[in-house]
């Protein structure tokens, strides 16, 4: 049975959001932006036109969320008086609180993402641990467990470079995510993922143990600036392998990209190493490769940037990188994320994908840091 209290507590969270996104100056910023978008010669510089567009589309976002989960309060408000009439059943009124719930803590969640790099999408890389066939095969389940997140968020996903493993899995692959807030939602992936299961490759039947690290950094678009030394920058080709026909064997259409530079978080020398193979056009795949150096070079200011200004050190080892943040042991059912002790039961649901609860709990612990 729905309380008072609790549709009251529901109208308490929507009116505090309100404030927190600053609906009222966000409307005002709306229509002073989409002036700008009315001038004459607006579409002279299409570059410029489309990020303005893109700028207004997401104000515009923003308050068409907000105005939403209102909807929704005002609706199970509604609700509950035409239950106090027996105008409609309990289930129909639980119904209502809970669809008001969670578009409400969807909207809170996206409100933890603030950062100038969280709403962009994502590169995302997936490198087997030492353990041999056994990782390479963890690797490939993670990565078919995030393709799928992908789908079912409606992020497009591409496979811009993969490595297969010597008998089975992956040794590591790279998948481009595009779409709004997928780094601001996929941050929280960071770390080493540990599986514990009885091994299919072990003869004895063992249980054991593997850890796979996965890297998220930012993708960056064309309203970021990035500088690029063409003096530290060579590149080779080579043949792609895999499918893709005869004519991927025949032309050296996949790239490798290597930059020199000084490492910022560092002050060491450095250099990154991109392989690309997403097609089969060379100057495309350079192309490709050049955005994820530029991703790469711009997580690492970012990384300088949150060191300069001092993020509170307690809690720090859960989040950094390289730390195990998620323990998936399939014999006992249960997959642990170690930073916030969020826990669930059903494993296959999330190596199918449904991994939202994990990044909801990161985001409402950590996202407002």
């Amino acid at each position: 049975m729905i309380t008072t209290d609790q549709i009251k507590s529901i109208q308490e969270r929507v009116d505090a959001l309100y404030n927190y996104l600053d609906i009222d100056g966000k409307t005002i910023q709306l229509e002073e932006e989409e002036l700008k978008t009315q001038v004459p010669d607006f579409w002279q510089d299409q570059k410029r036109a489309e990020a303005q567009m893109k700028k207004v589309k997401g104000i515009k976002s923003w308050i068409d969320s907000y105005n939403a989960v209102k909807n929704v309060s005002d609706e199970l408000s509604l609700a509950a008086d035409f239950f106090k009439e027996e105008a409609i059943s309990e289930k129909e009124l639980d119904t209502a609180y809970q669809k008001a719930v969670e578009m409400t803590e969807t909207l809170e969640m996206k409100n933890m993402l603030r950062l100038e790099e969280d709403k962009l999408g994502a590169v995302l890389k997936i490198v087997a641990g030492a353990g041999g066939t056994e990782a390479q095969d963890w690797a490939q389940m993670l990565m078919r467990m995030y393709l799928r997140w992908c789908e079912k968020e409606g992020y497009k996903a591409e496979i811009t470079n993969i490595l297969d493993g010597d008998e089975a899995g992956i040794k590591s692959v790279t998948i481009k995510i595009e779409g709004d807030y997928a780094y601001g939602y996929l941050k929280s992936e960071n770390g080493v993922h540990r599986l514990v299961r009885v091994s299919p490759y072990n003869a004895q039947g063992k249980r054991m143990t593997s850890f796979t690290s996965v890297f998220v950094v930012p993708l960056i678009d064309d309203t970021i600036e990035i500088e690029i030394s063409q003096a530290n920058l060579s590149w080779d080709t080579f043949r792609s392998s895999g499918a893709g026909g005869q004519n991927v064997n025949k032309v050296e259409s996949g790239v490798r990209l290597h930059y020199t530079f000084k490492n910022p978080v560092t002050n060491e020398p450095d250099e990154i190493v991109i392989e690309n193979t997403e097609s089969r056009d060379q100057p495309k795949n350079k192309e490709n490769a050049l955005r994820l150096l530029k991703s790469q070079l711009y997580e690492l200011e970012l990384e300088k940037r949150r060191q300069e200004t001092a993020k509170i050190e307690a809690g720090k080892k859960k989040i950094e990188w390289g730390s195990q943040i998620r323990s998936y042991v399939f014999d006992d059912r249960r997959v642990k994320d170690h930073r916030t002790d969020y826990q669930t039961s059903n494993v296959n649901a999330v190596m199918d994908g449904d991994i939202d609860e994990f990044i909801k709990t990161y985001l409402m612990q950590f996202g407002g840091e």
